[in-house]
C-alpha cells in the first residue's frame, strides 16, 4: 500500500511561502521517494528553486517514515536549523505534514498534493479503498465499485458502458462488466439480483475516530 501523491505546481508552493523568508525543507523516504514526488531528489530540486526565488534554506531532512513516530526524534536532532527557519517545506503526505505540524512549533507546508491509498502494479498506481466505512466486496465479487467505477454505482453498470470498457475513460474495464464476470465465475450471479441499500454517506463521521478498549 502507499500513498499517491504529486507534486504542487511551484506557483502554488512560493505562494503559500509568501510570509516566508528563511524555509527548512522535510522530505519523506518512503512513498513519496518511491514515486519521485518528494525525495532527497526533489527536496533538493526544491532548494535549488527556491534559492532562485530568493529564500534562504535554513536546512533540509529527509525522514524515514514521516507519518510515523520517528519524526518527533528527526525533529529534535534538527532543532537548531528549524528554529532558524520561519516555516517547513514538507514533500510528504498530508499525514507526515500532520506529523510535522504536531511536533515543531513553525508552520508545516505541504509541498505535495496527497491523492489516495492504493496498490503498485508496476509502474501503475490504483485506488483500492475509499475506506467508506460500509463494505461490499461480499456481494461485488472482491471488487470494488466505489473505486474501481468512477462514478461509483452501488446499482450495476449505467448506460454508457461499451464493449465492456468505461464511458469515462474508455481505456479502463467497466468495473460492472469485472463484478458480473467475477460473480458468474464463482456461480453467484444471484447476488446481481438482490436490491441493495442506497450508500450510507454517514456511515464514518469525519473525523474518524476508532476506540478498541
Amino acid at each position: 500500500m502507499i500513498s499517491a501523491t504529486e507534486q504542487k505546481p511551484l506557483e502554488e508552493i512560493t505562494q503559500s511561502l509568501e510570509k516566508c523568508k528563511s524555509v527548512y525543507l522535510i522530505g519523506c523516504g518512503t512513498c513519496t521517494t518511491i514515486l519521485h514526488t518528494g525525495g532527497k531528489a526533489e527536496v533538493l530540486a526544491l532548494k535549488d528553486k527556491l534559492e532562485a526565488a530568493g529564500k534562504k534554506i535554513a536546512g533540509w531532512m529527509v525522514i524515514p517514515t514521516a507519518c510515523d513516530e520517528i519524526t518527533k526524534y528527526a525533529l529534535e536532532s534538527s532543532e537548531k536549523e528549524i528554529q532558524a527557519a520561519d516555516c517547513l517545506l514538507v514533500t510528504s503526505c498530508a499525514y507526515g505534514v500532520q506529523r510535522v505540524s504536531q511536533w515543531a512549533d513553525k508552520p508545516a507546508i505541504p509541498a505535495v498534493n496527497t491523492l489516495f491509498i492504493g496498490k503498485e502494479d508496476g509502474d501503475t498506481y490504483s485506488e483500492v479503498c475509499a475506506q467508506c466505512g460500509n463494505c461490499v466486496l461480499a456481494w461485488t465479487g472482491g471488487i470494488c465499485p466505489i473505486t474501481s467505477c468512477p462514478k461509483g454505482l452501488l446499482e450495476g453498470p449505467c448506460g454508457g458502458t461499451n464493449k465492456g470498457k468505461c464511458e469515462v475513460d474508455p481505456t479502463k474495464d467497466c468495473a460492472w462488466t469485472l463484478i458480473y464476470k467475477r460473480l458468474e465465475q464463482q456461480g453467484r450471479l444471484d447476488l446481481l439480483e438482490k436490491e441493495q441499500p442506497p450508500r450510507n454517506y454517514q456511515a464514518v463521521v469525519r473525523p474518524g475516530r476508532l476506540i478498541t478498549k
